[in-house]
């Protein structure tokens, strides 16, 4: 609604110009000029209904860039928390001219649904470095779940993370200490060393700390993707990653 308010007020300047009584301020006007110049204005709207669709289209455009030019800012003020915190796990290429960060939660439908599309673009452009941000924000199952792989993490390394961030995002059954200890153990990792360190401080530290830069992002939902410069909010398929890393190359050089 909005929306649609502030491009009727785009339109109705248009009519204005268009008008006869342009050359006269609205607030000069004689209350049956007002009632002329409301009439002819509703005239003009119904005679040229596209002035609202093509007023719609030049809002959205405007915000958008303003949006755009507003999340670079909030991207580049805080760098070195989204692209070199050493609590991450790290991906891809560590020299590689695109950094790919995501912000994501075990139980997101989304989440799960861009993990392929984020590994085949990863490895198949061969020059992209890739962090993920355990960013849990779907309930009690979702902190569990986090714990987990932040845990594997710090107590038994990238690998196998790895292993179990995969097999947390192919997860269908509830998130329990038993279907996680079945996950560790299809995997042969050391259940028990990992279910032992995640109510650990460090393990609370990299959970506030993420959420602390999600809200500072703005970011409320996932996934979200943070690409050098850029923000993208929500799910985007193989090619459209794959093309907004190819504009980004262009700008690069």
């Amino acid at each position: 609604m909005k929306t649609l308010a502030l491009a009727a007020s785009l339109a109705l300047t248009a009519a204005l110009v268009a008008a006869p009584l342009a050359a006269q301020g609205i607030g000069d006007m004689t209350e049956a000029e007002r009632s002329t110049f409301r009439t002819e204005v509703r005239d003009y709207l119904l005679e040229n209904p596209e002035v609202l669709i093509e007023a719609i289209s030049v809002l959205e455009e405007r915000q958008a860039q303003a949006e755009a030019v507003q999340d670079q800012s909030l991207v580049l003020s805080n760098a070195e928390a989204i692209f070199e915190s050493p609590h991450d796990w790290e991906g891809g290429n560590p020299d590689g001219d695109i950094v790919l960060v995501e912000f994501m939660d075990y139980r997101c439908g989304y989440c799960r649904r861009a993990q392929p599309d984020v590994e085949r673009l990863v490895s198949t452009d061969g020059n992209i470095r890739y962090i993920i941000k355990e960013f849990p924000i779907l309930g009690e199952e979702s902190v569990m779940a986090s714990r987990f792989a932040i845990s594997t993490l710090q107590t038994l390394g990238d690998d196998a993370y790895e292993l179990v961030h995969v097999g947390l995002m192919q997860m269908r059954s509830d998130v329990t200490e038993d279907s996680l200890t079945r996950l560790a153990e299809g995997l042969g990792l050391d259940a028990e060393a990992v279910l032992a360190g995640m109510d650990s401080p460090d393990v609370d530290a990299v959970i506030a700390a993420n959420h602390q830069l999600a809200g500072t992002l703005q970011i409320s939902g996932t996934p979200t993707f943070v690409m050098n410069e850029e923000l993208l909010r929500g799910y985007a398929p193989y090619e459209g990653m794959a093309a907004m890393v190819s504009e980004i190359r262009a700008e690069m050089n």
